[in-house]
């Protein structure tokens, strides 16, 4: 068994198994993906199954070694005027009105049960003195034109020192050129749909499948990323 890592992906059709860059970047870095992305969920949803125990059992959640967020709806995800101190005094479940709150939720929830392993005997952290690391890797939408999301999912790593898979930076076109043929947004050739964000037409979905350039170029991007973030074994 060459699998070195256990990597968890949380999001939405944006990261779901249909689309093909989670897998072949967990193939590159000899790791089981565990896709737990389900198309039209967004980050209350995530939150929630926590919440009911959905999101993992305890073996994966005791064997992943990185937790990966792609819920990228073009919402503000940092505003710290939402927040509690205490993930235990949110109002729960969570509802679609607060999505700072659902993330800094799955946050420091995901931190605090990491840490408990270490008092828990079931657990091959057990006795250790910070429990299981607790690694987890935020997304940028795939490409620029999110800038409510992009910019605050930027802060949101920045404030816990979480590294970002910036696809927008590197995806390799941004919504402040246009395409220099067709004279529209460059996104549109690599989508199979489209979003108008202020008036400006985008691509919506990349065109899944892992033959899909736009699928590899993600994974590239990924990858790339992880490397510098799992620990080397």
């Amino acid at each position: 068994d060459t699998i070195k890592y256990n990597i968890l992906l949380t999001g939405a059709s944006f990261a779901s198994s249909h689309n093909g860059w989670f897998e072949i970047g967990c193939r590159h870095l000899d790791a089981r993906p565990i896709n737990k992305a389900i198309g039209g969920e967004a980050i209350i949803n995530t939150a929630n199954r926590m919440i009911d125990g959905t999101l993992y059992s305890f073996e994966e959640f005791d064997n992943v070694d990185a937790l990966g967020i792609m819920q990228v709806h073009n919402r503000d995800v940092s505003d710290e005027s939402q927040l509690l101190s205490d993930y235990k005094d949110y109002t729960v479940p969570f509802d679609r009105s607060n999505y700072a709150r659902a993330y800094d939720y799955v946050i420091k929830r995901y931190i605090a049960e990491c840490y408990e392993l270490r008092d828990n005997p079931k657990s091959k952290y057990y006795g250790t003195k910070l429990g299981k690391p607790a690694i987890i890797v935020l997304c940028t939408d795939w490409h620029d034109a999110r800038i409510t999301y992009n910019n605050s999912v930027r802060k949101l790593a920045a404030k816990w020192g979480f590294p970002l898979v910036e696809f927008d930076k590197y995806i390799g076109f941004s919504k402040n050129n246009p395409h220099p043929v067709t004279g529209k947004q460059q996104s549109l050739l690599y989508a199979k749909d489209d979003q108008t964000i202020e008036g400006t037409k985008y691509g919506w979905h990349p065109d899944r499948g892992e033959d899909k350039y736009i699928q590899q170029r993600m994974a590239a991007i990924f990858v790339e990323l992880m490397k510098k973030v799992l620990p080397l074994k």
